[in-house]
C-alpha cells in the first residue's frame, strides 16, 4: 500500500483528501504546517508528498527545497488558481507536477497515478550515450562529461525520451503525452520550464528551439 503524505493547513481540504485517499486504497498521514510536514517526511518515508504552498510556520516552496535536497520523492504542489510564480518557482525547485485548487479528486488522483506509472514502468537494462551524455537506465543515473547530475524524476524521463528520439522535433504536445500521459492536463508553460531546467543542468548545446515547432536533442 502507497503512503501519502497530506501537507495541508485547511481541514476541510486535507480531511476530504485523506477520506477520497483511503477510499482508493492508499495510506495517509497528514501534516498542518511546513514544520510539521518535515517532520513527518523523515518520520513516515511517504511515497508520494502533497504539498500547499500557502503553509504556516515554514512556507511550501521552502518545505519542497528541504526535502528536495535529500529526497527525490515525488511531490505535487497544490497552487492557487492563477498563480503562475508559484507553479514556476515550484517546478524548478523540483515539484514533479502541480494542481490547482480547487480541484476535482479525479484529477488528483489521474496525476498521482500518472507519477506512480512512470516510477513503475520497466526501465530497459541498457545505457543512452549521446556526445558526452551517458544515461543508466537501470539506476537511472546520469552523467554529462563524467560528472554525476543529480535530476528530479520528471527531468530524467524528460531527458530520456528526447535522447531516444535525437534529432526528431518534439512538440510541446508531444512532450507532454510521453511524459504525463495522454489526456492528462498539463499547461504549455510546464514543459518550456522543465526544459530551461534541463538545460541549467546539462547545458545549452543540447536540446534546442525549433521556432513555432517545439524542441529537437542535438546529436552532433
Amino acid at each position: 500500500m502507497r503512503k501519502i503524505l497530506i501537507v495541508e493547513d485547511d481541514g476541510g481540504i486535507s480531511d476530504f483528501v485523506e477520506a477520497e485517499l483511503r477510499h482508493d486504497g492508499f495510506e495517509t498521514v497528514v501534516a498542518r504546517t511546513g514544520r510539521e510536514g518535515i517532520e513527518l517526511f523523515e518520520k513516515e518515508s511517504p511515497d508520494m508528498i502533497l504539498l500547499d504552498v500557502m503553509l504556516p510556520e515554514i512556507n511550501g516552496l521552502e518545505v519542497l527545497r528541504k526535502i528536495r535536497a535529500k529526497s527525490s520523492v515525488p511531490i505535487i504542489l497544490e497552487t492557487a488558481r492563477g498563480e503562475t510564480i508559484d507553479k514556476i518557482n515550484g517546478l524548478n525547485s523540483g515539484a514533479d507536477d502541480y494542481i490547482a485548487k480547487p480541484f476535482e479528486i479525479e484529477e488528483l488522483l489521474a496525476r498521482m497515478n500518472a507519477i506512480f506509472r512512470r516510477m513503475d514502468a520497466p526501465l530497459k537494462p541498457a545505457v543512452i550515450r549521446i556526445r558526452d551524455i551517458e544515461m543508466n537506465m537501470n539506476s537511472m543515473g546520469v552523467t554529462v562529461g563524467g560528472e554525476s547530475l543529480s535530476l528530479s524524476k520528471t527531468e530524467f524521463f524528460m531527458l530520456k525520451n528526447f535522447m531516444e528520439n535525437p534529432g526528431k522535433v518534439m512538440s510541446r504536445d508531444e512532450i507532454i503525452d510521453a511524459i504525463w500521459g495522454k489526456n492528462h492536463y498539463i499547461d504549455m508553460n510546464t514543459v518550456d520550464v522543465y526544459v530551461g531546467y534541463l538545460r541549467s543542468k546539462i547545458g545549452s548545446g543540447y536540446i534546442v528551439t525549433v521556432r513555432g515547432l517545439g524542441y529537437k536533442f542535438q546529436e552532433e
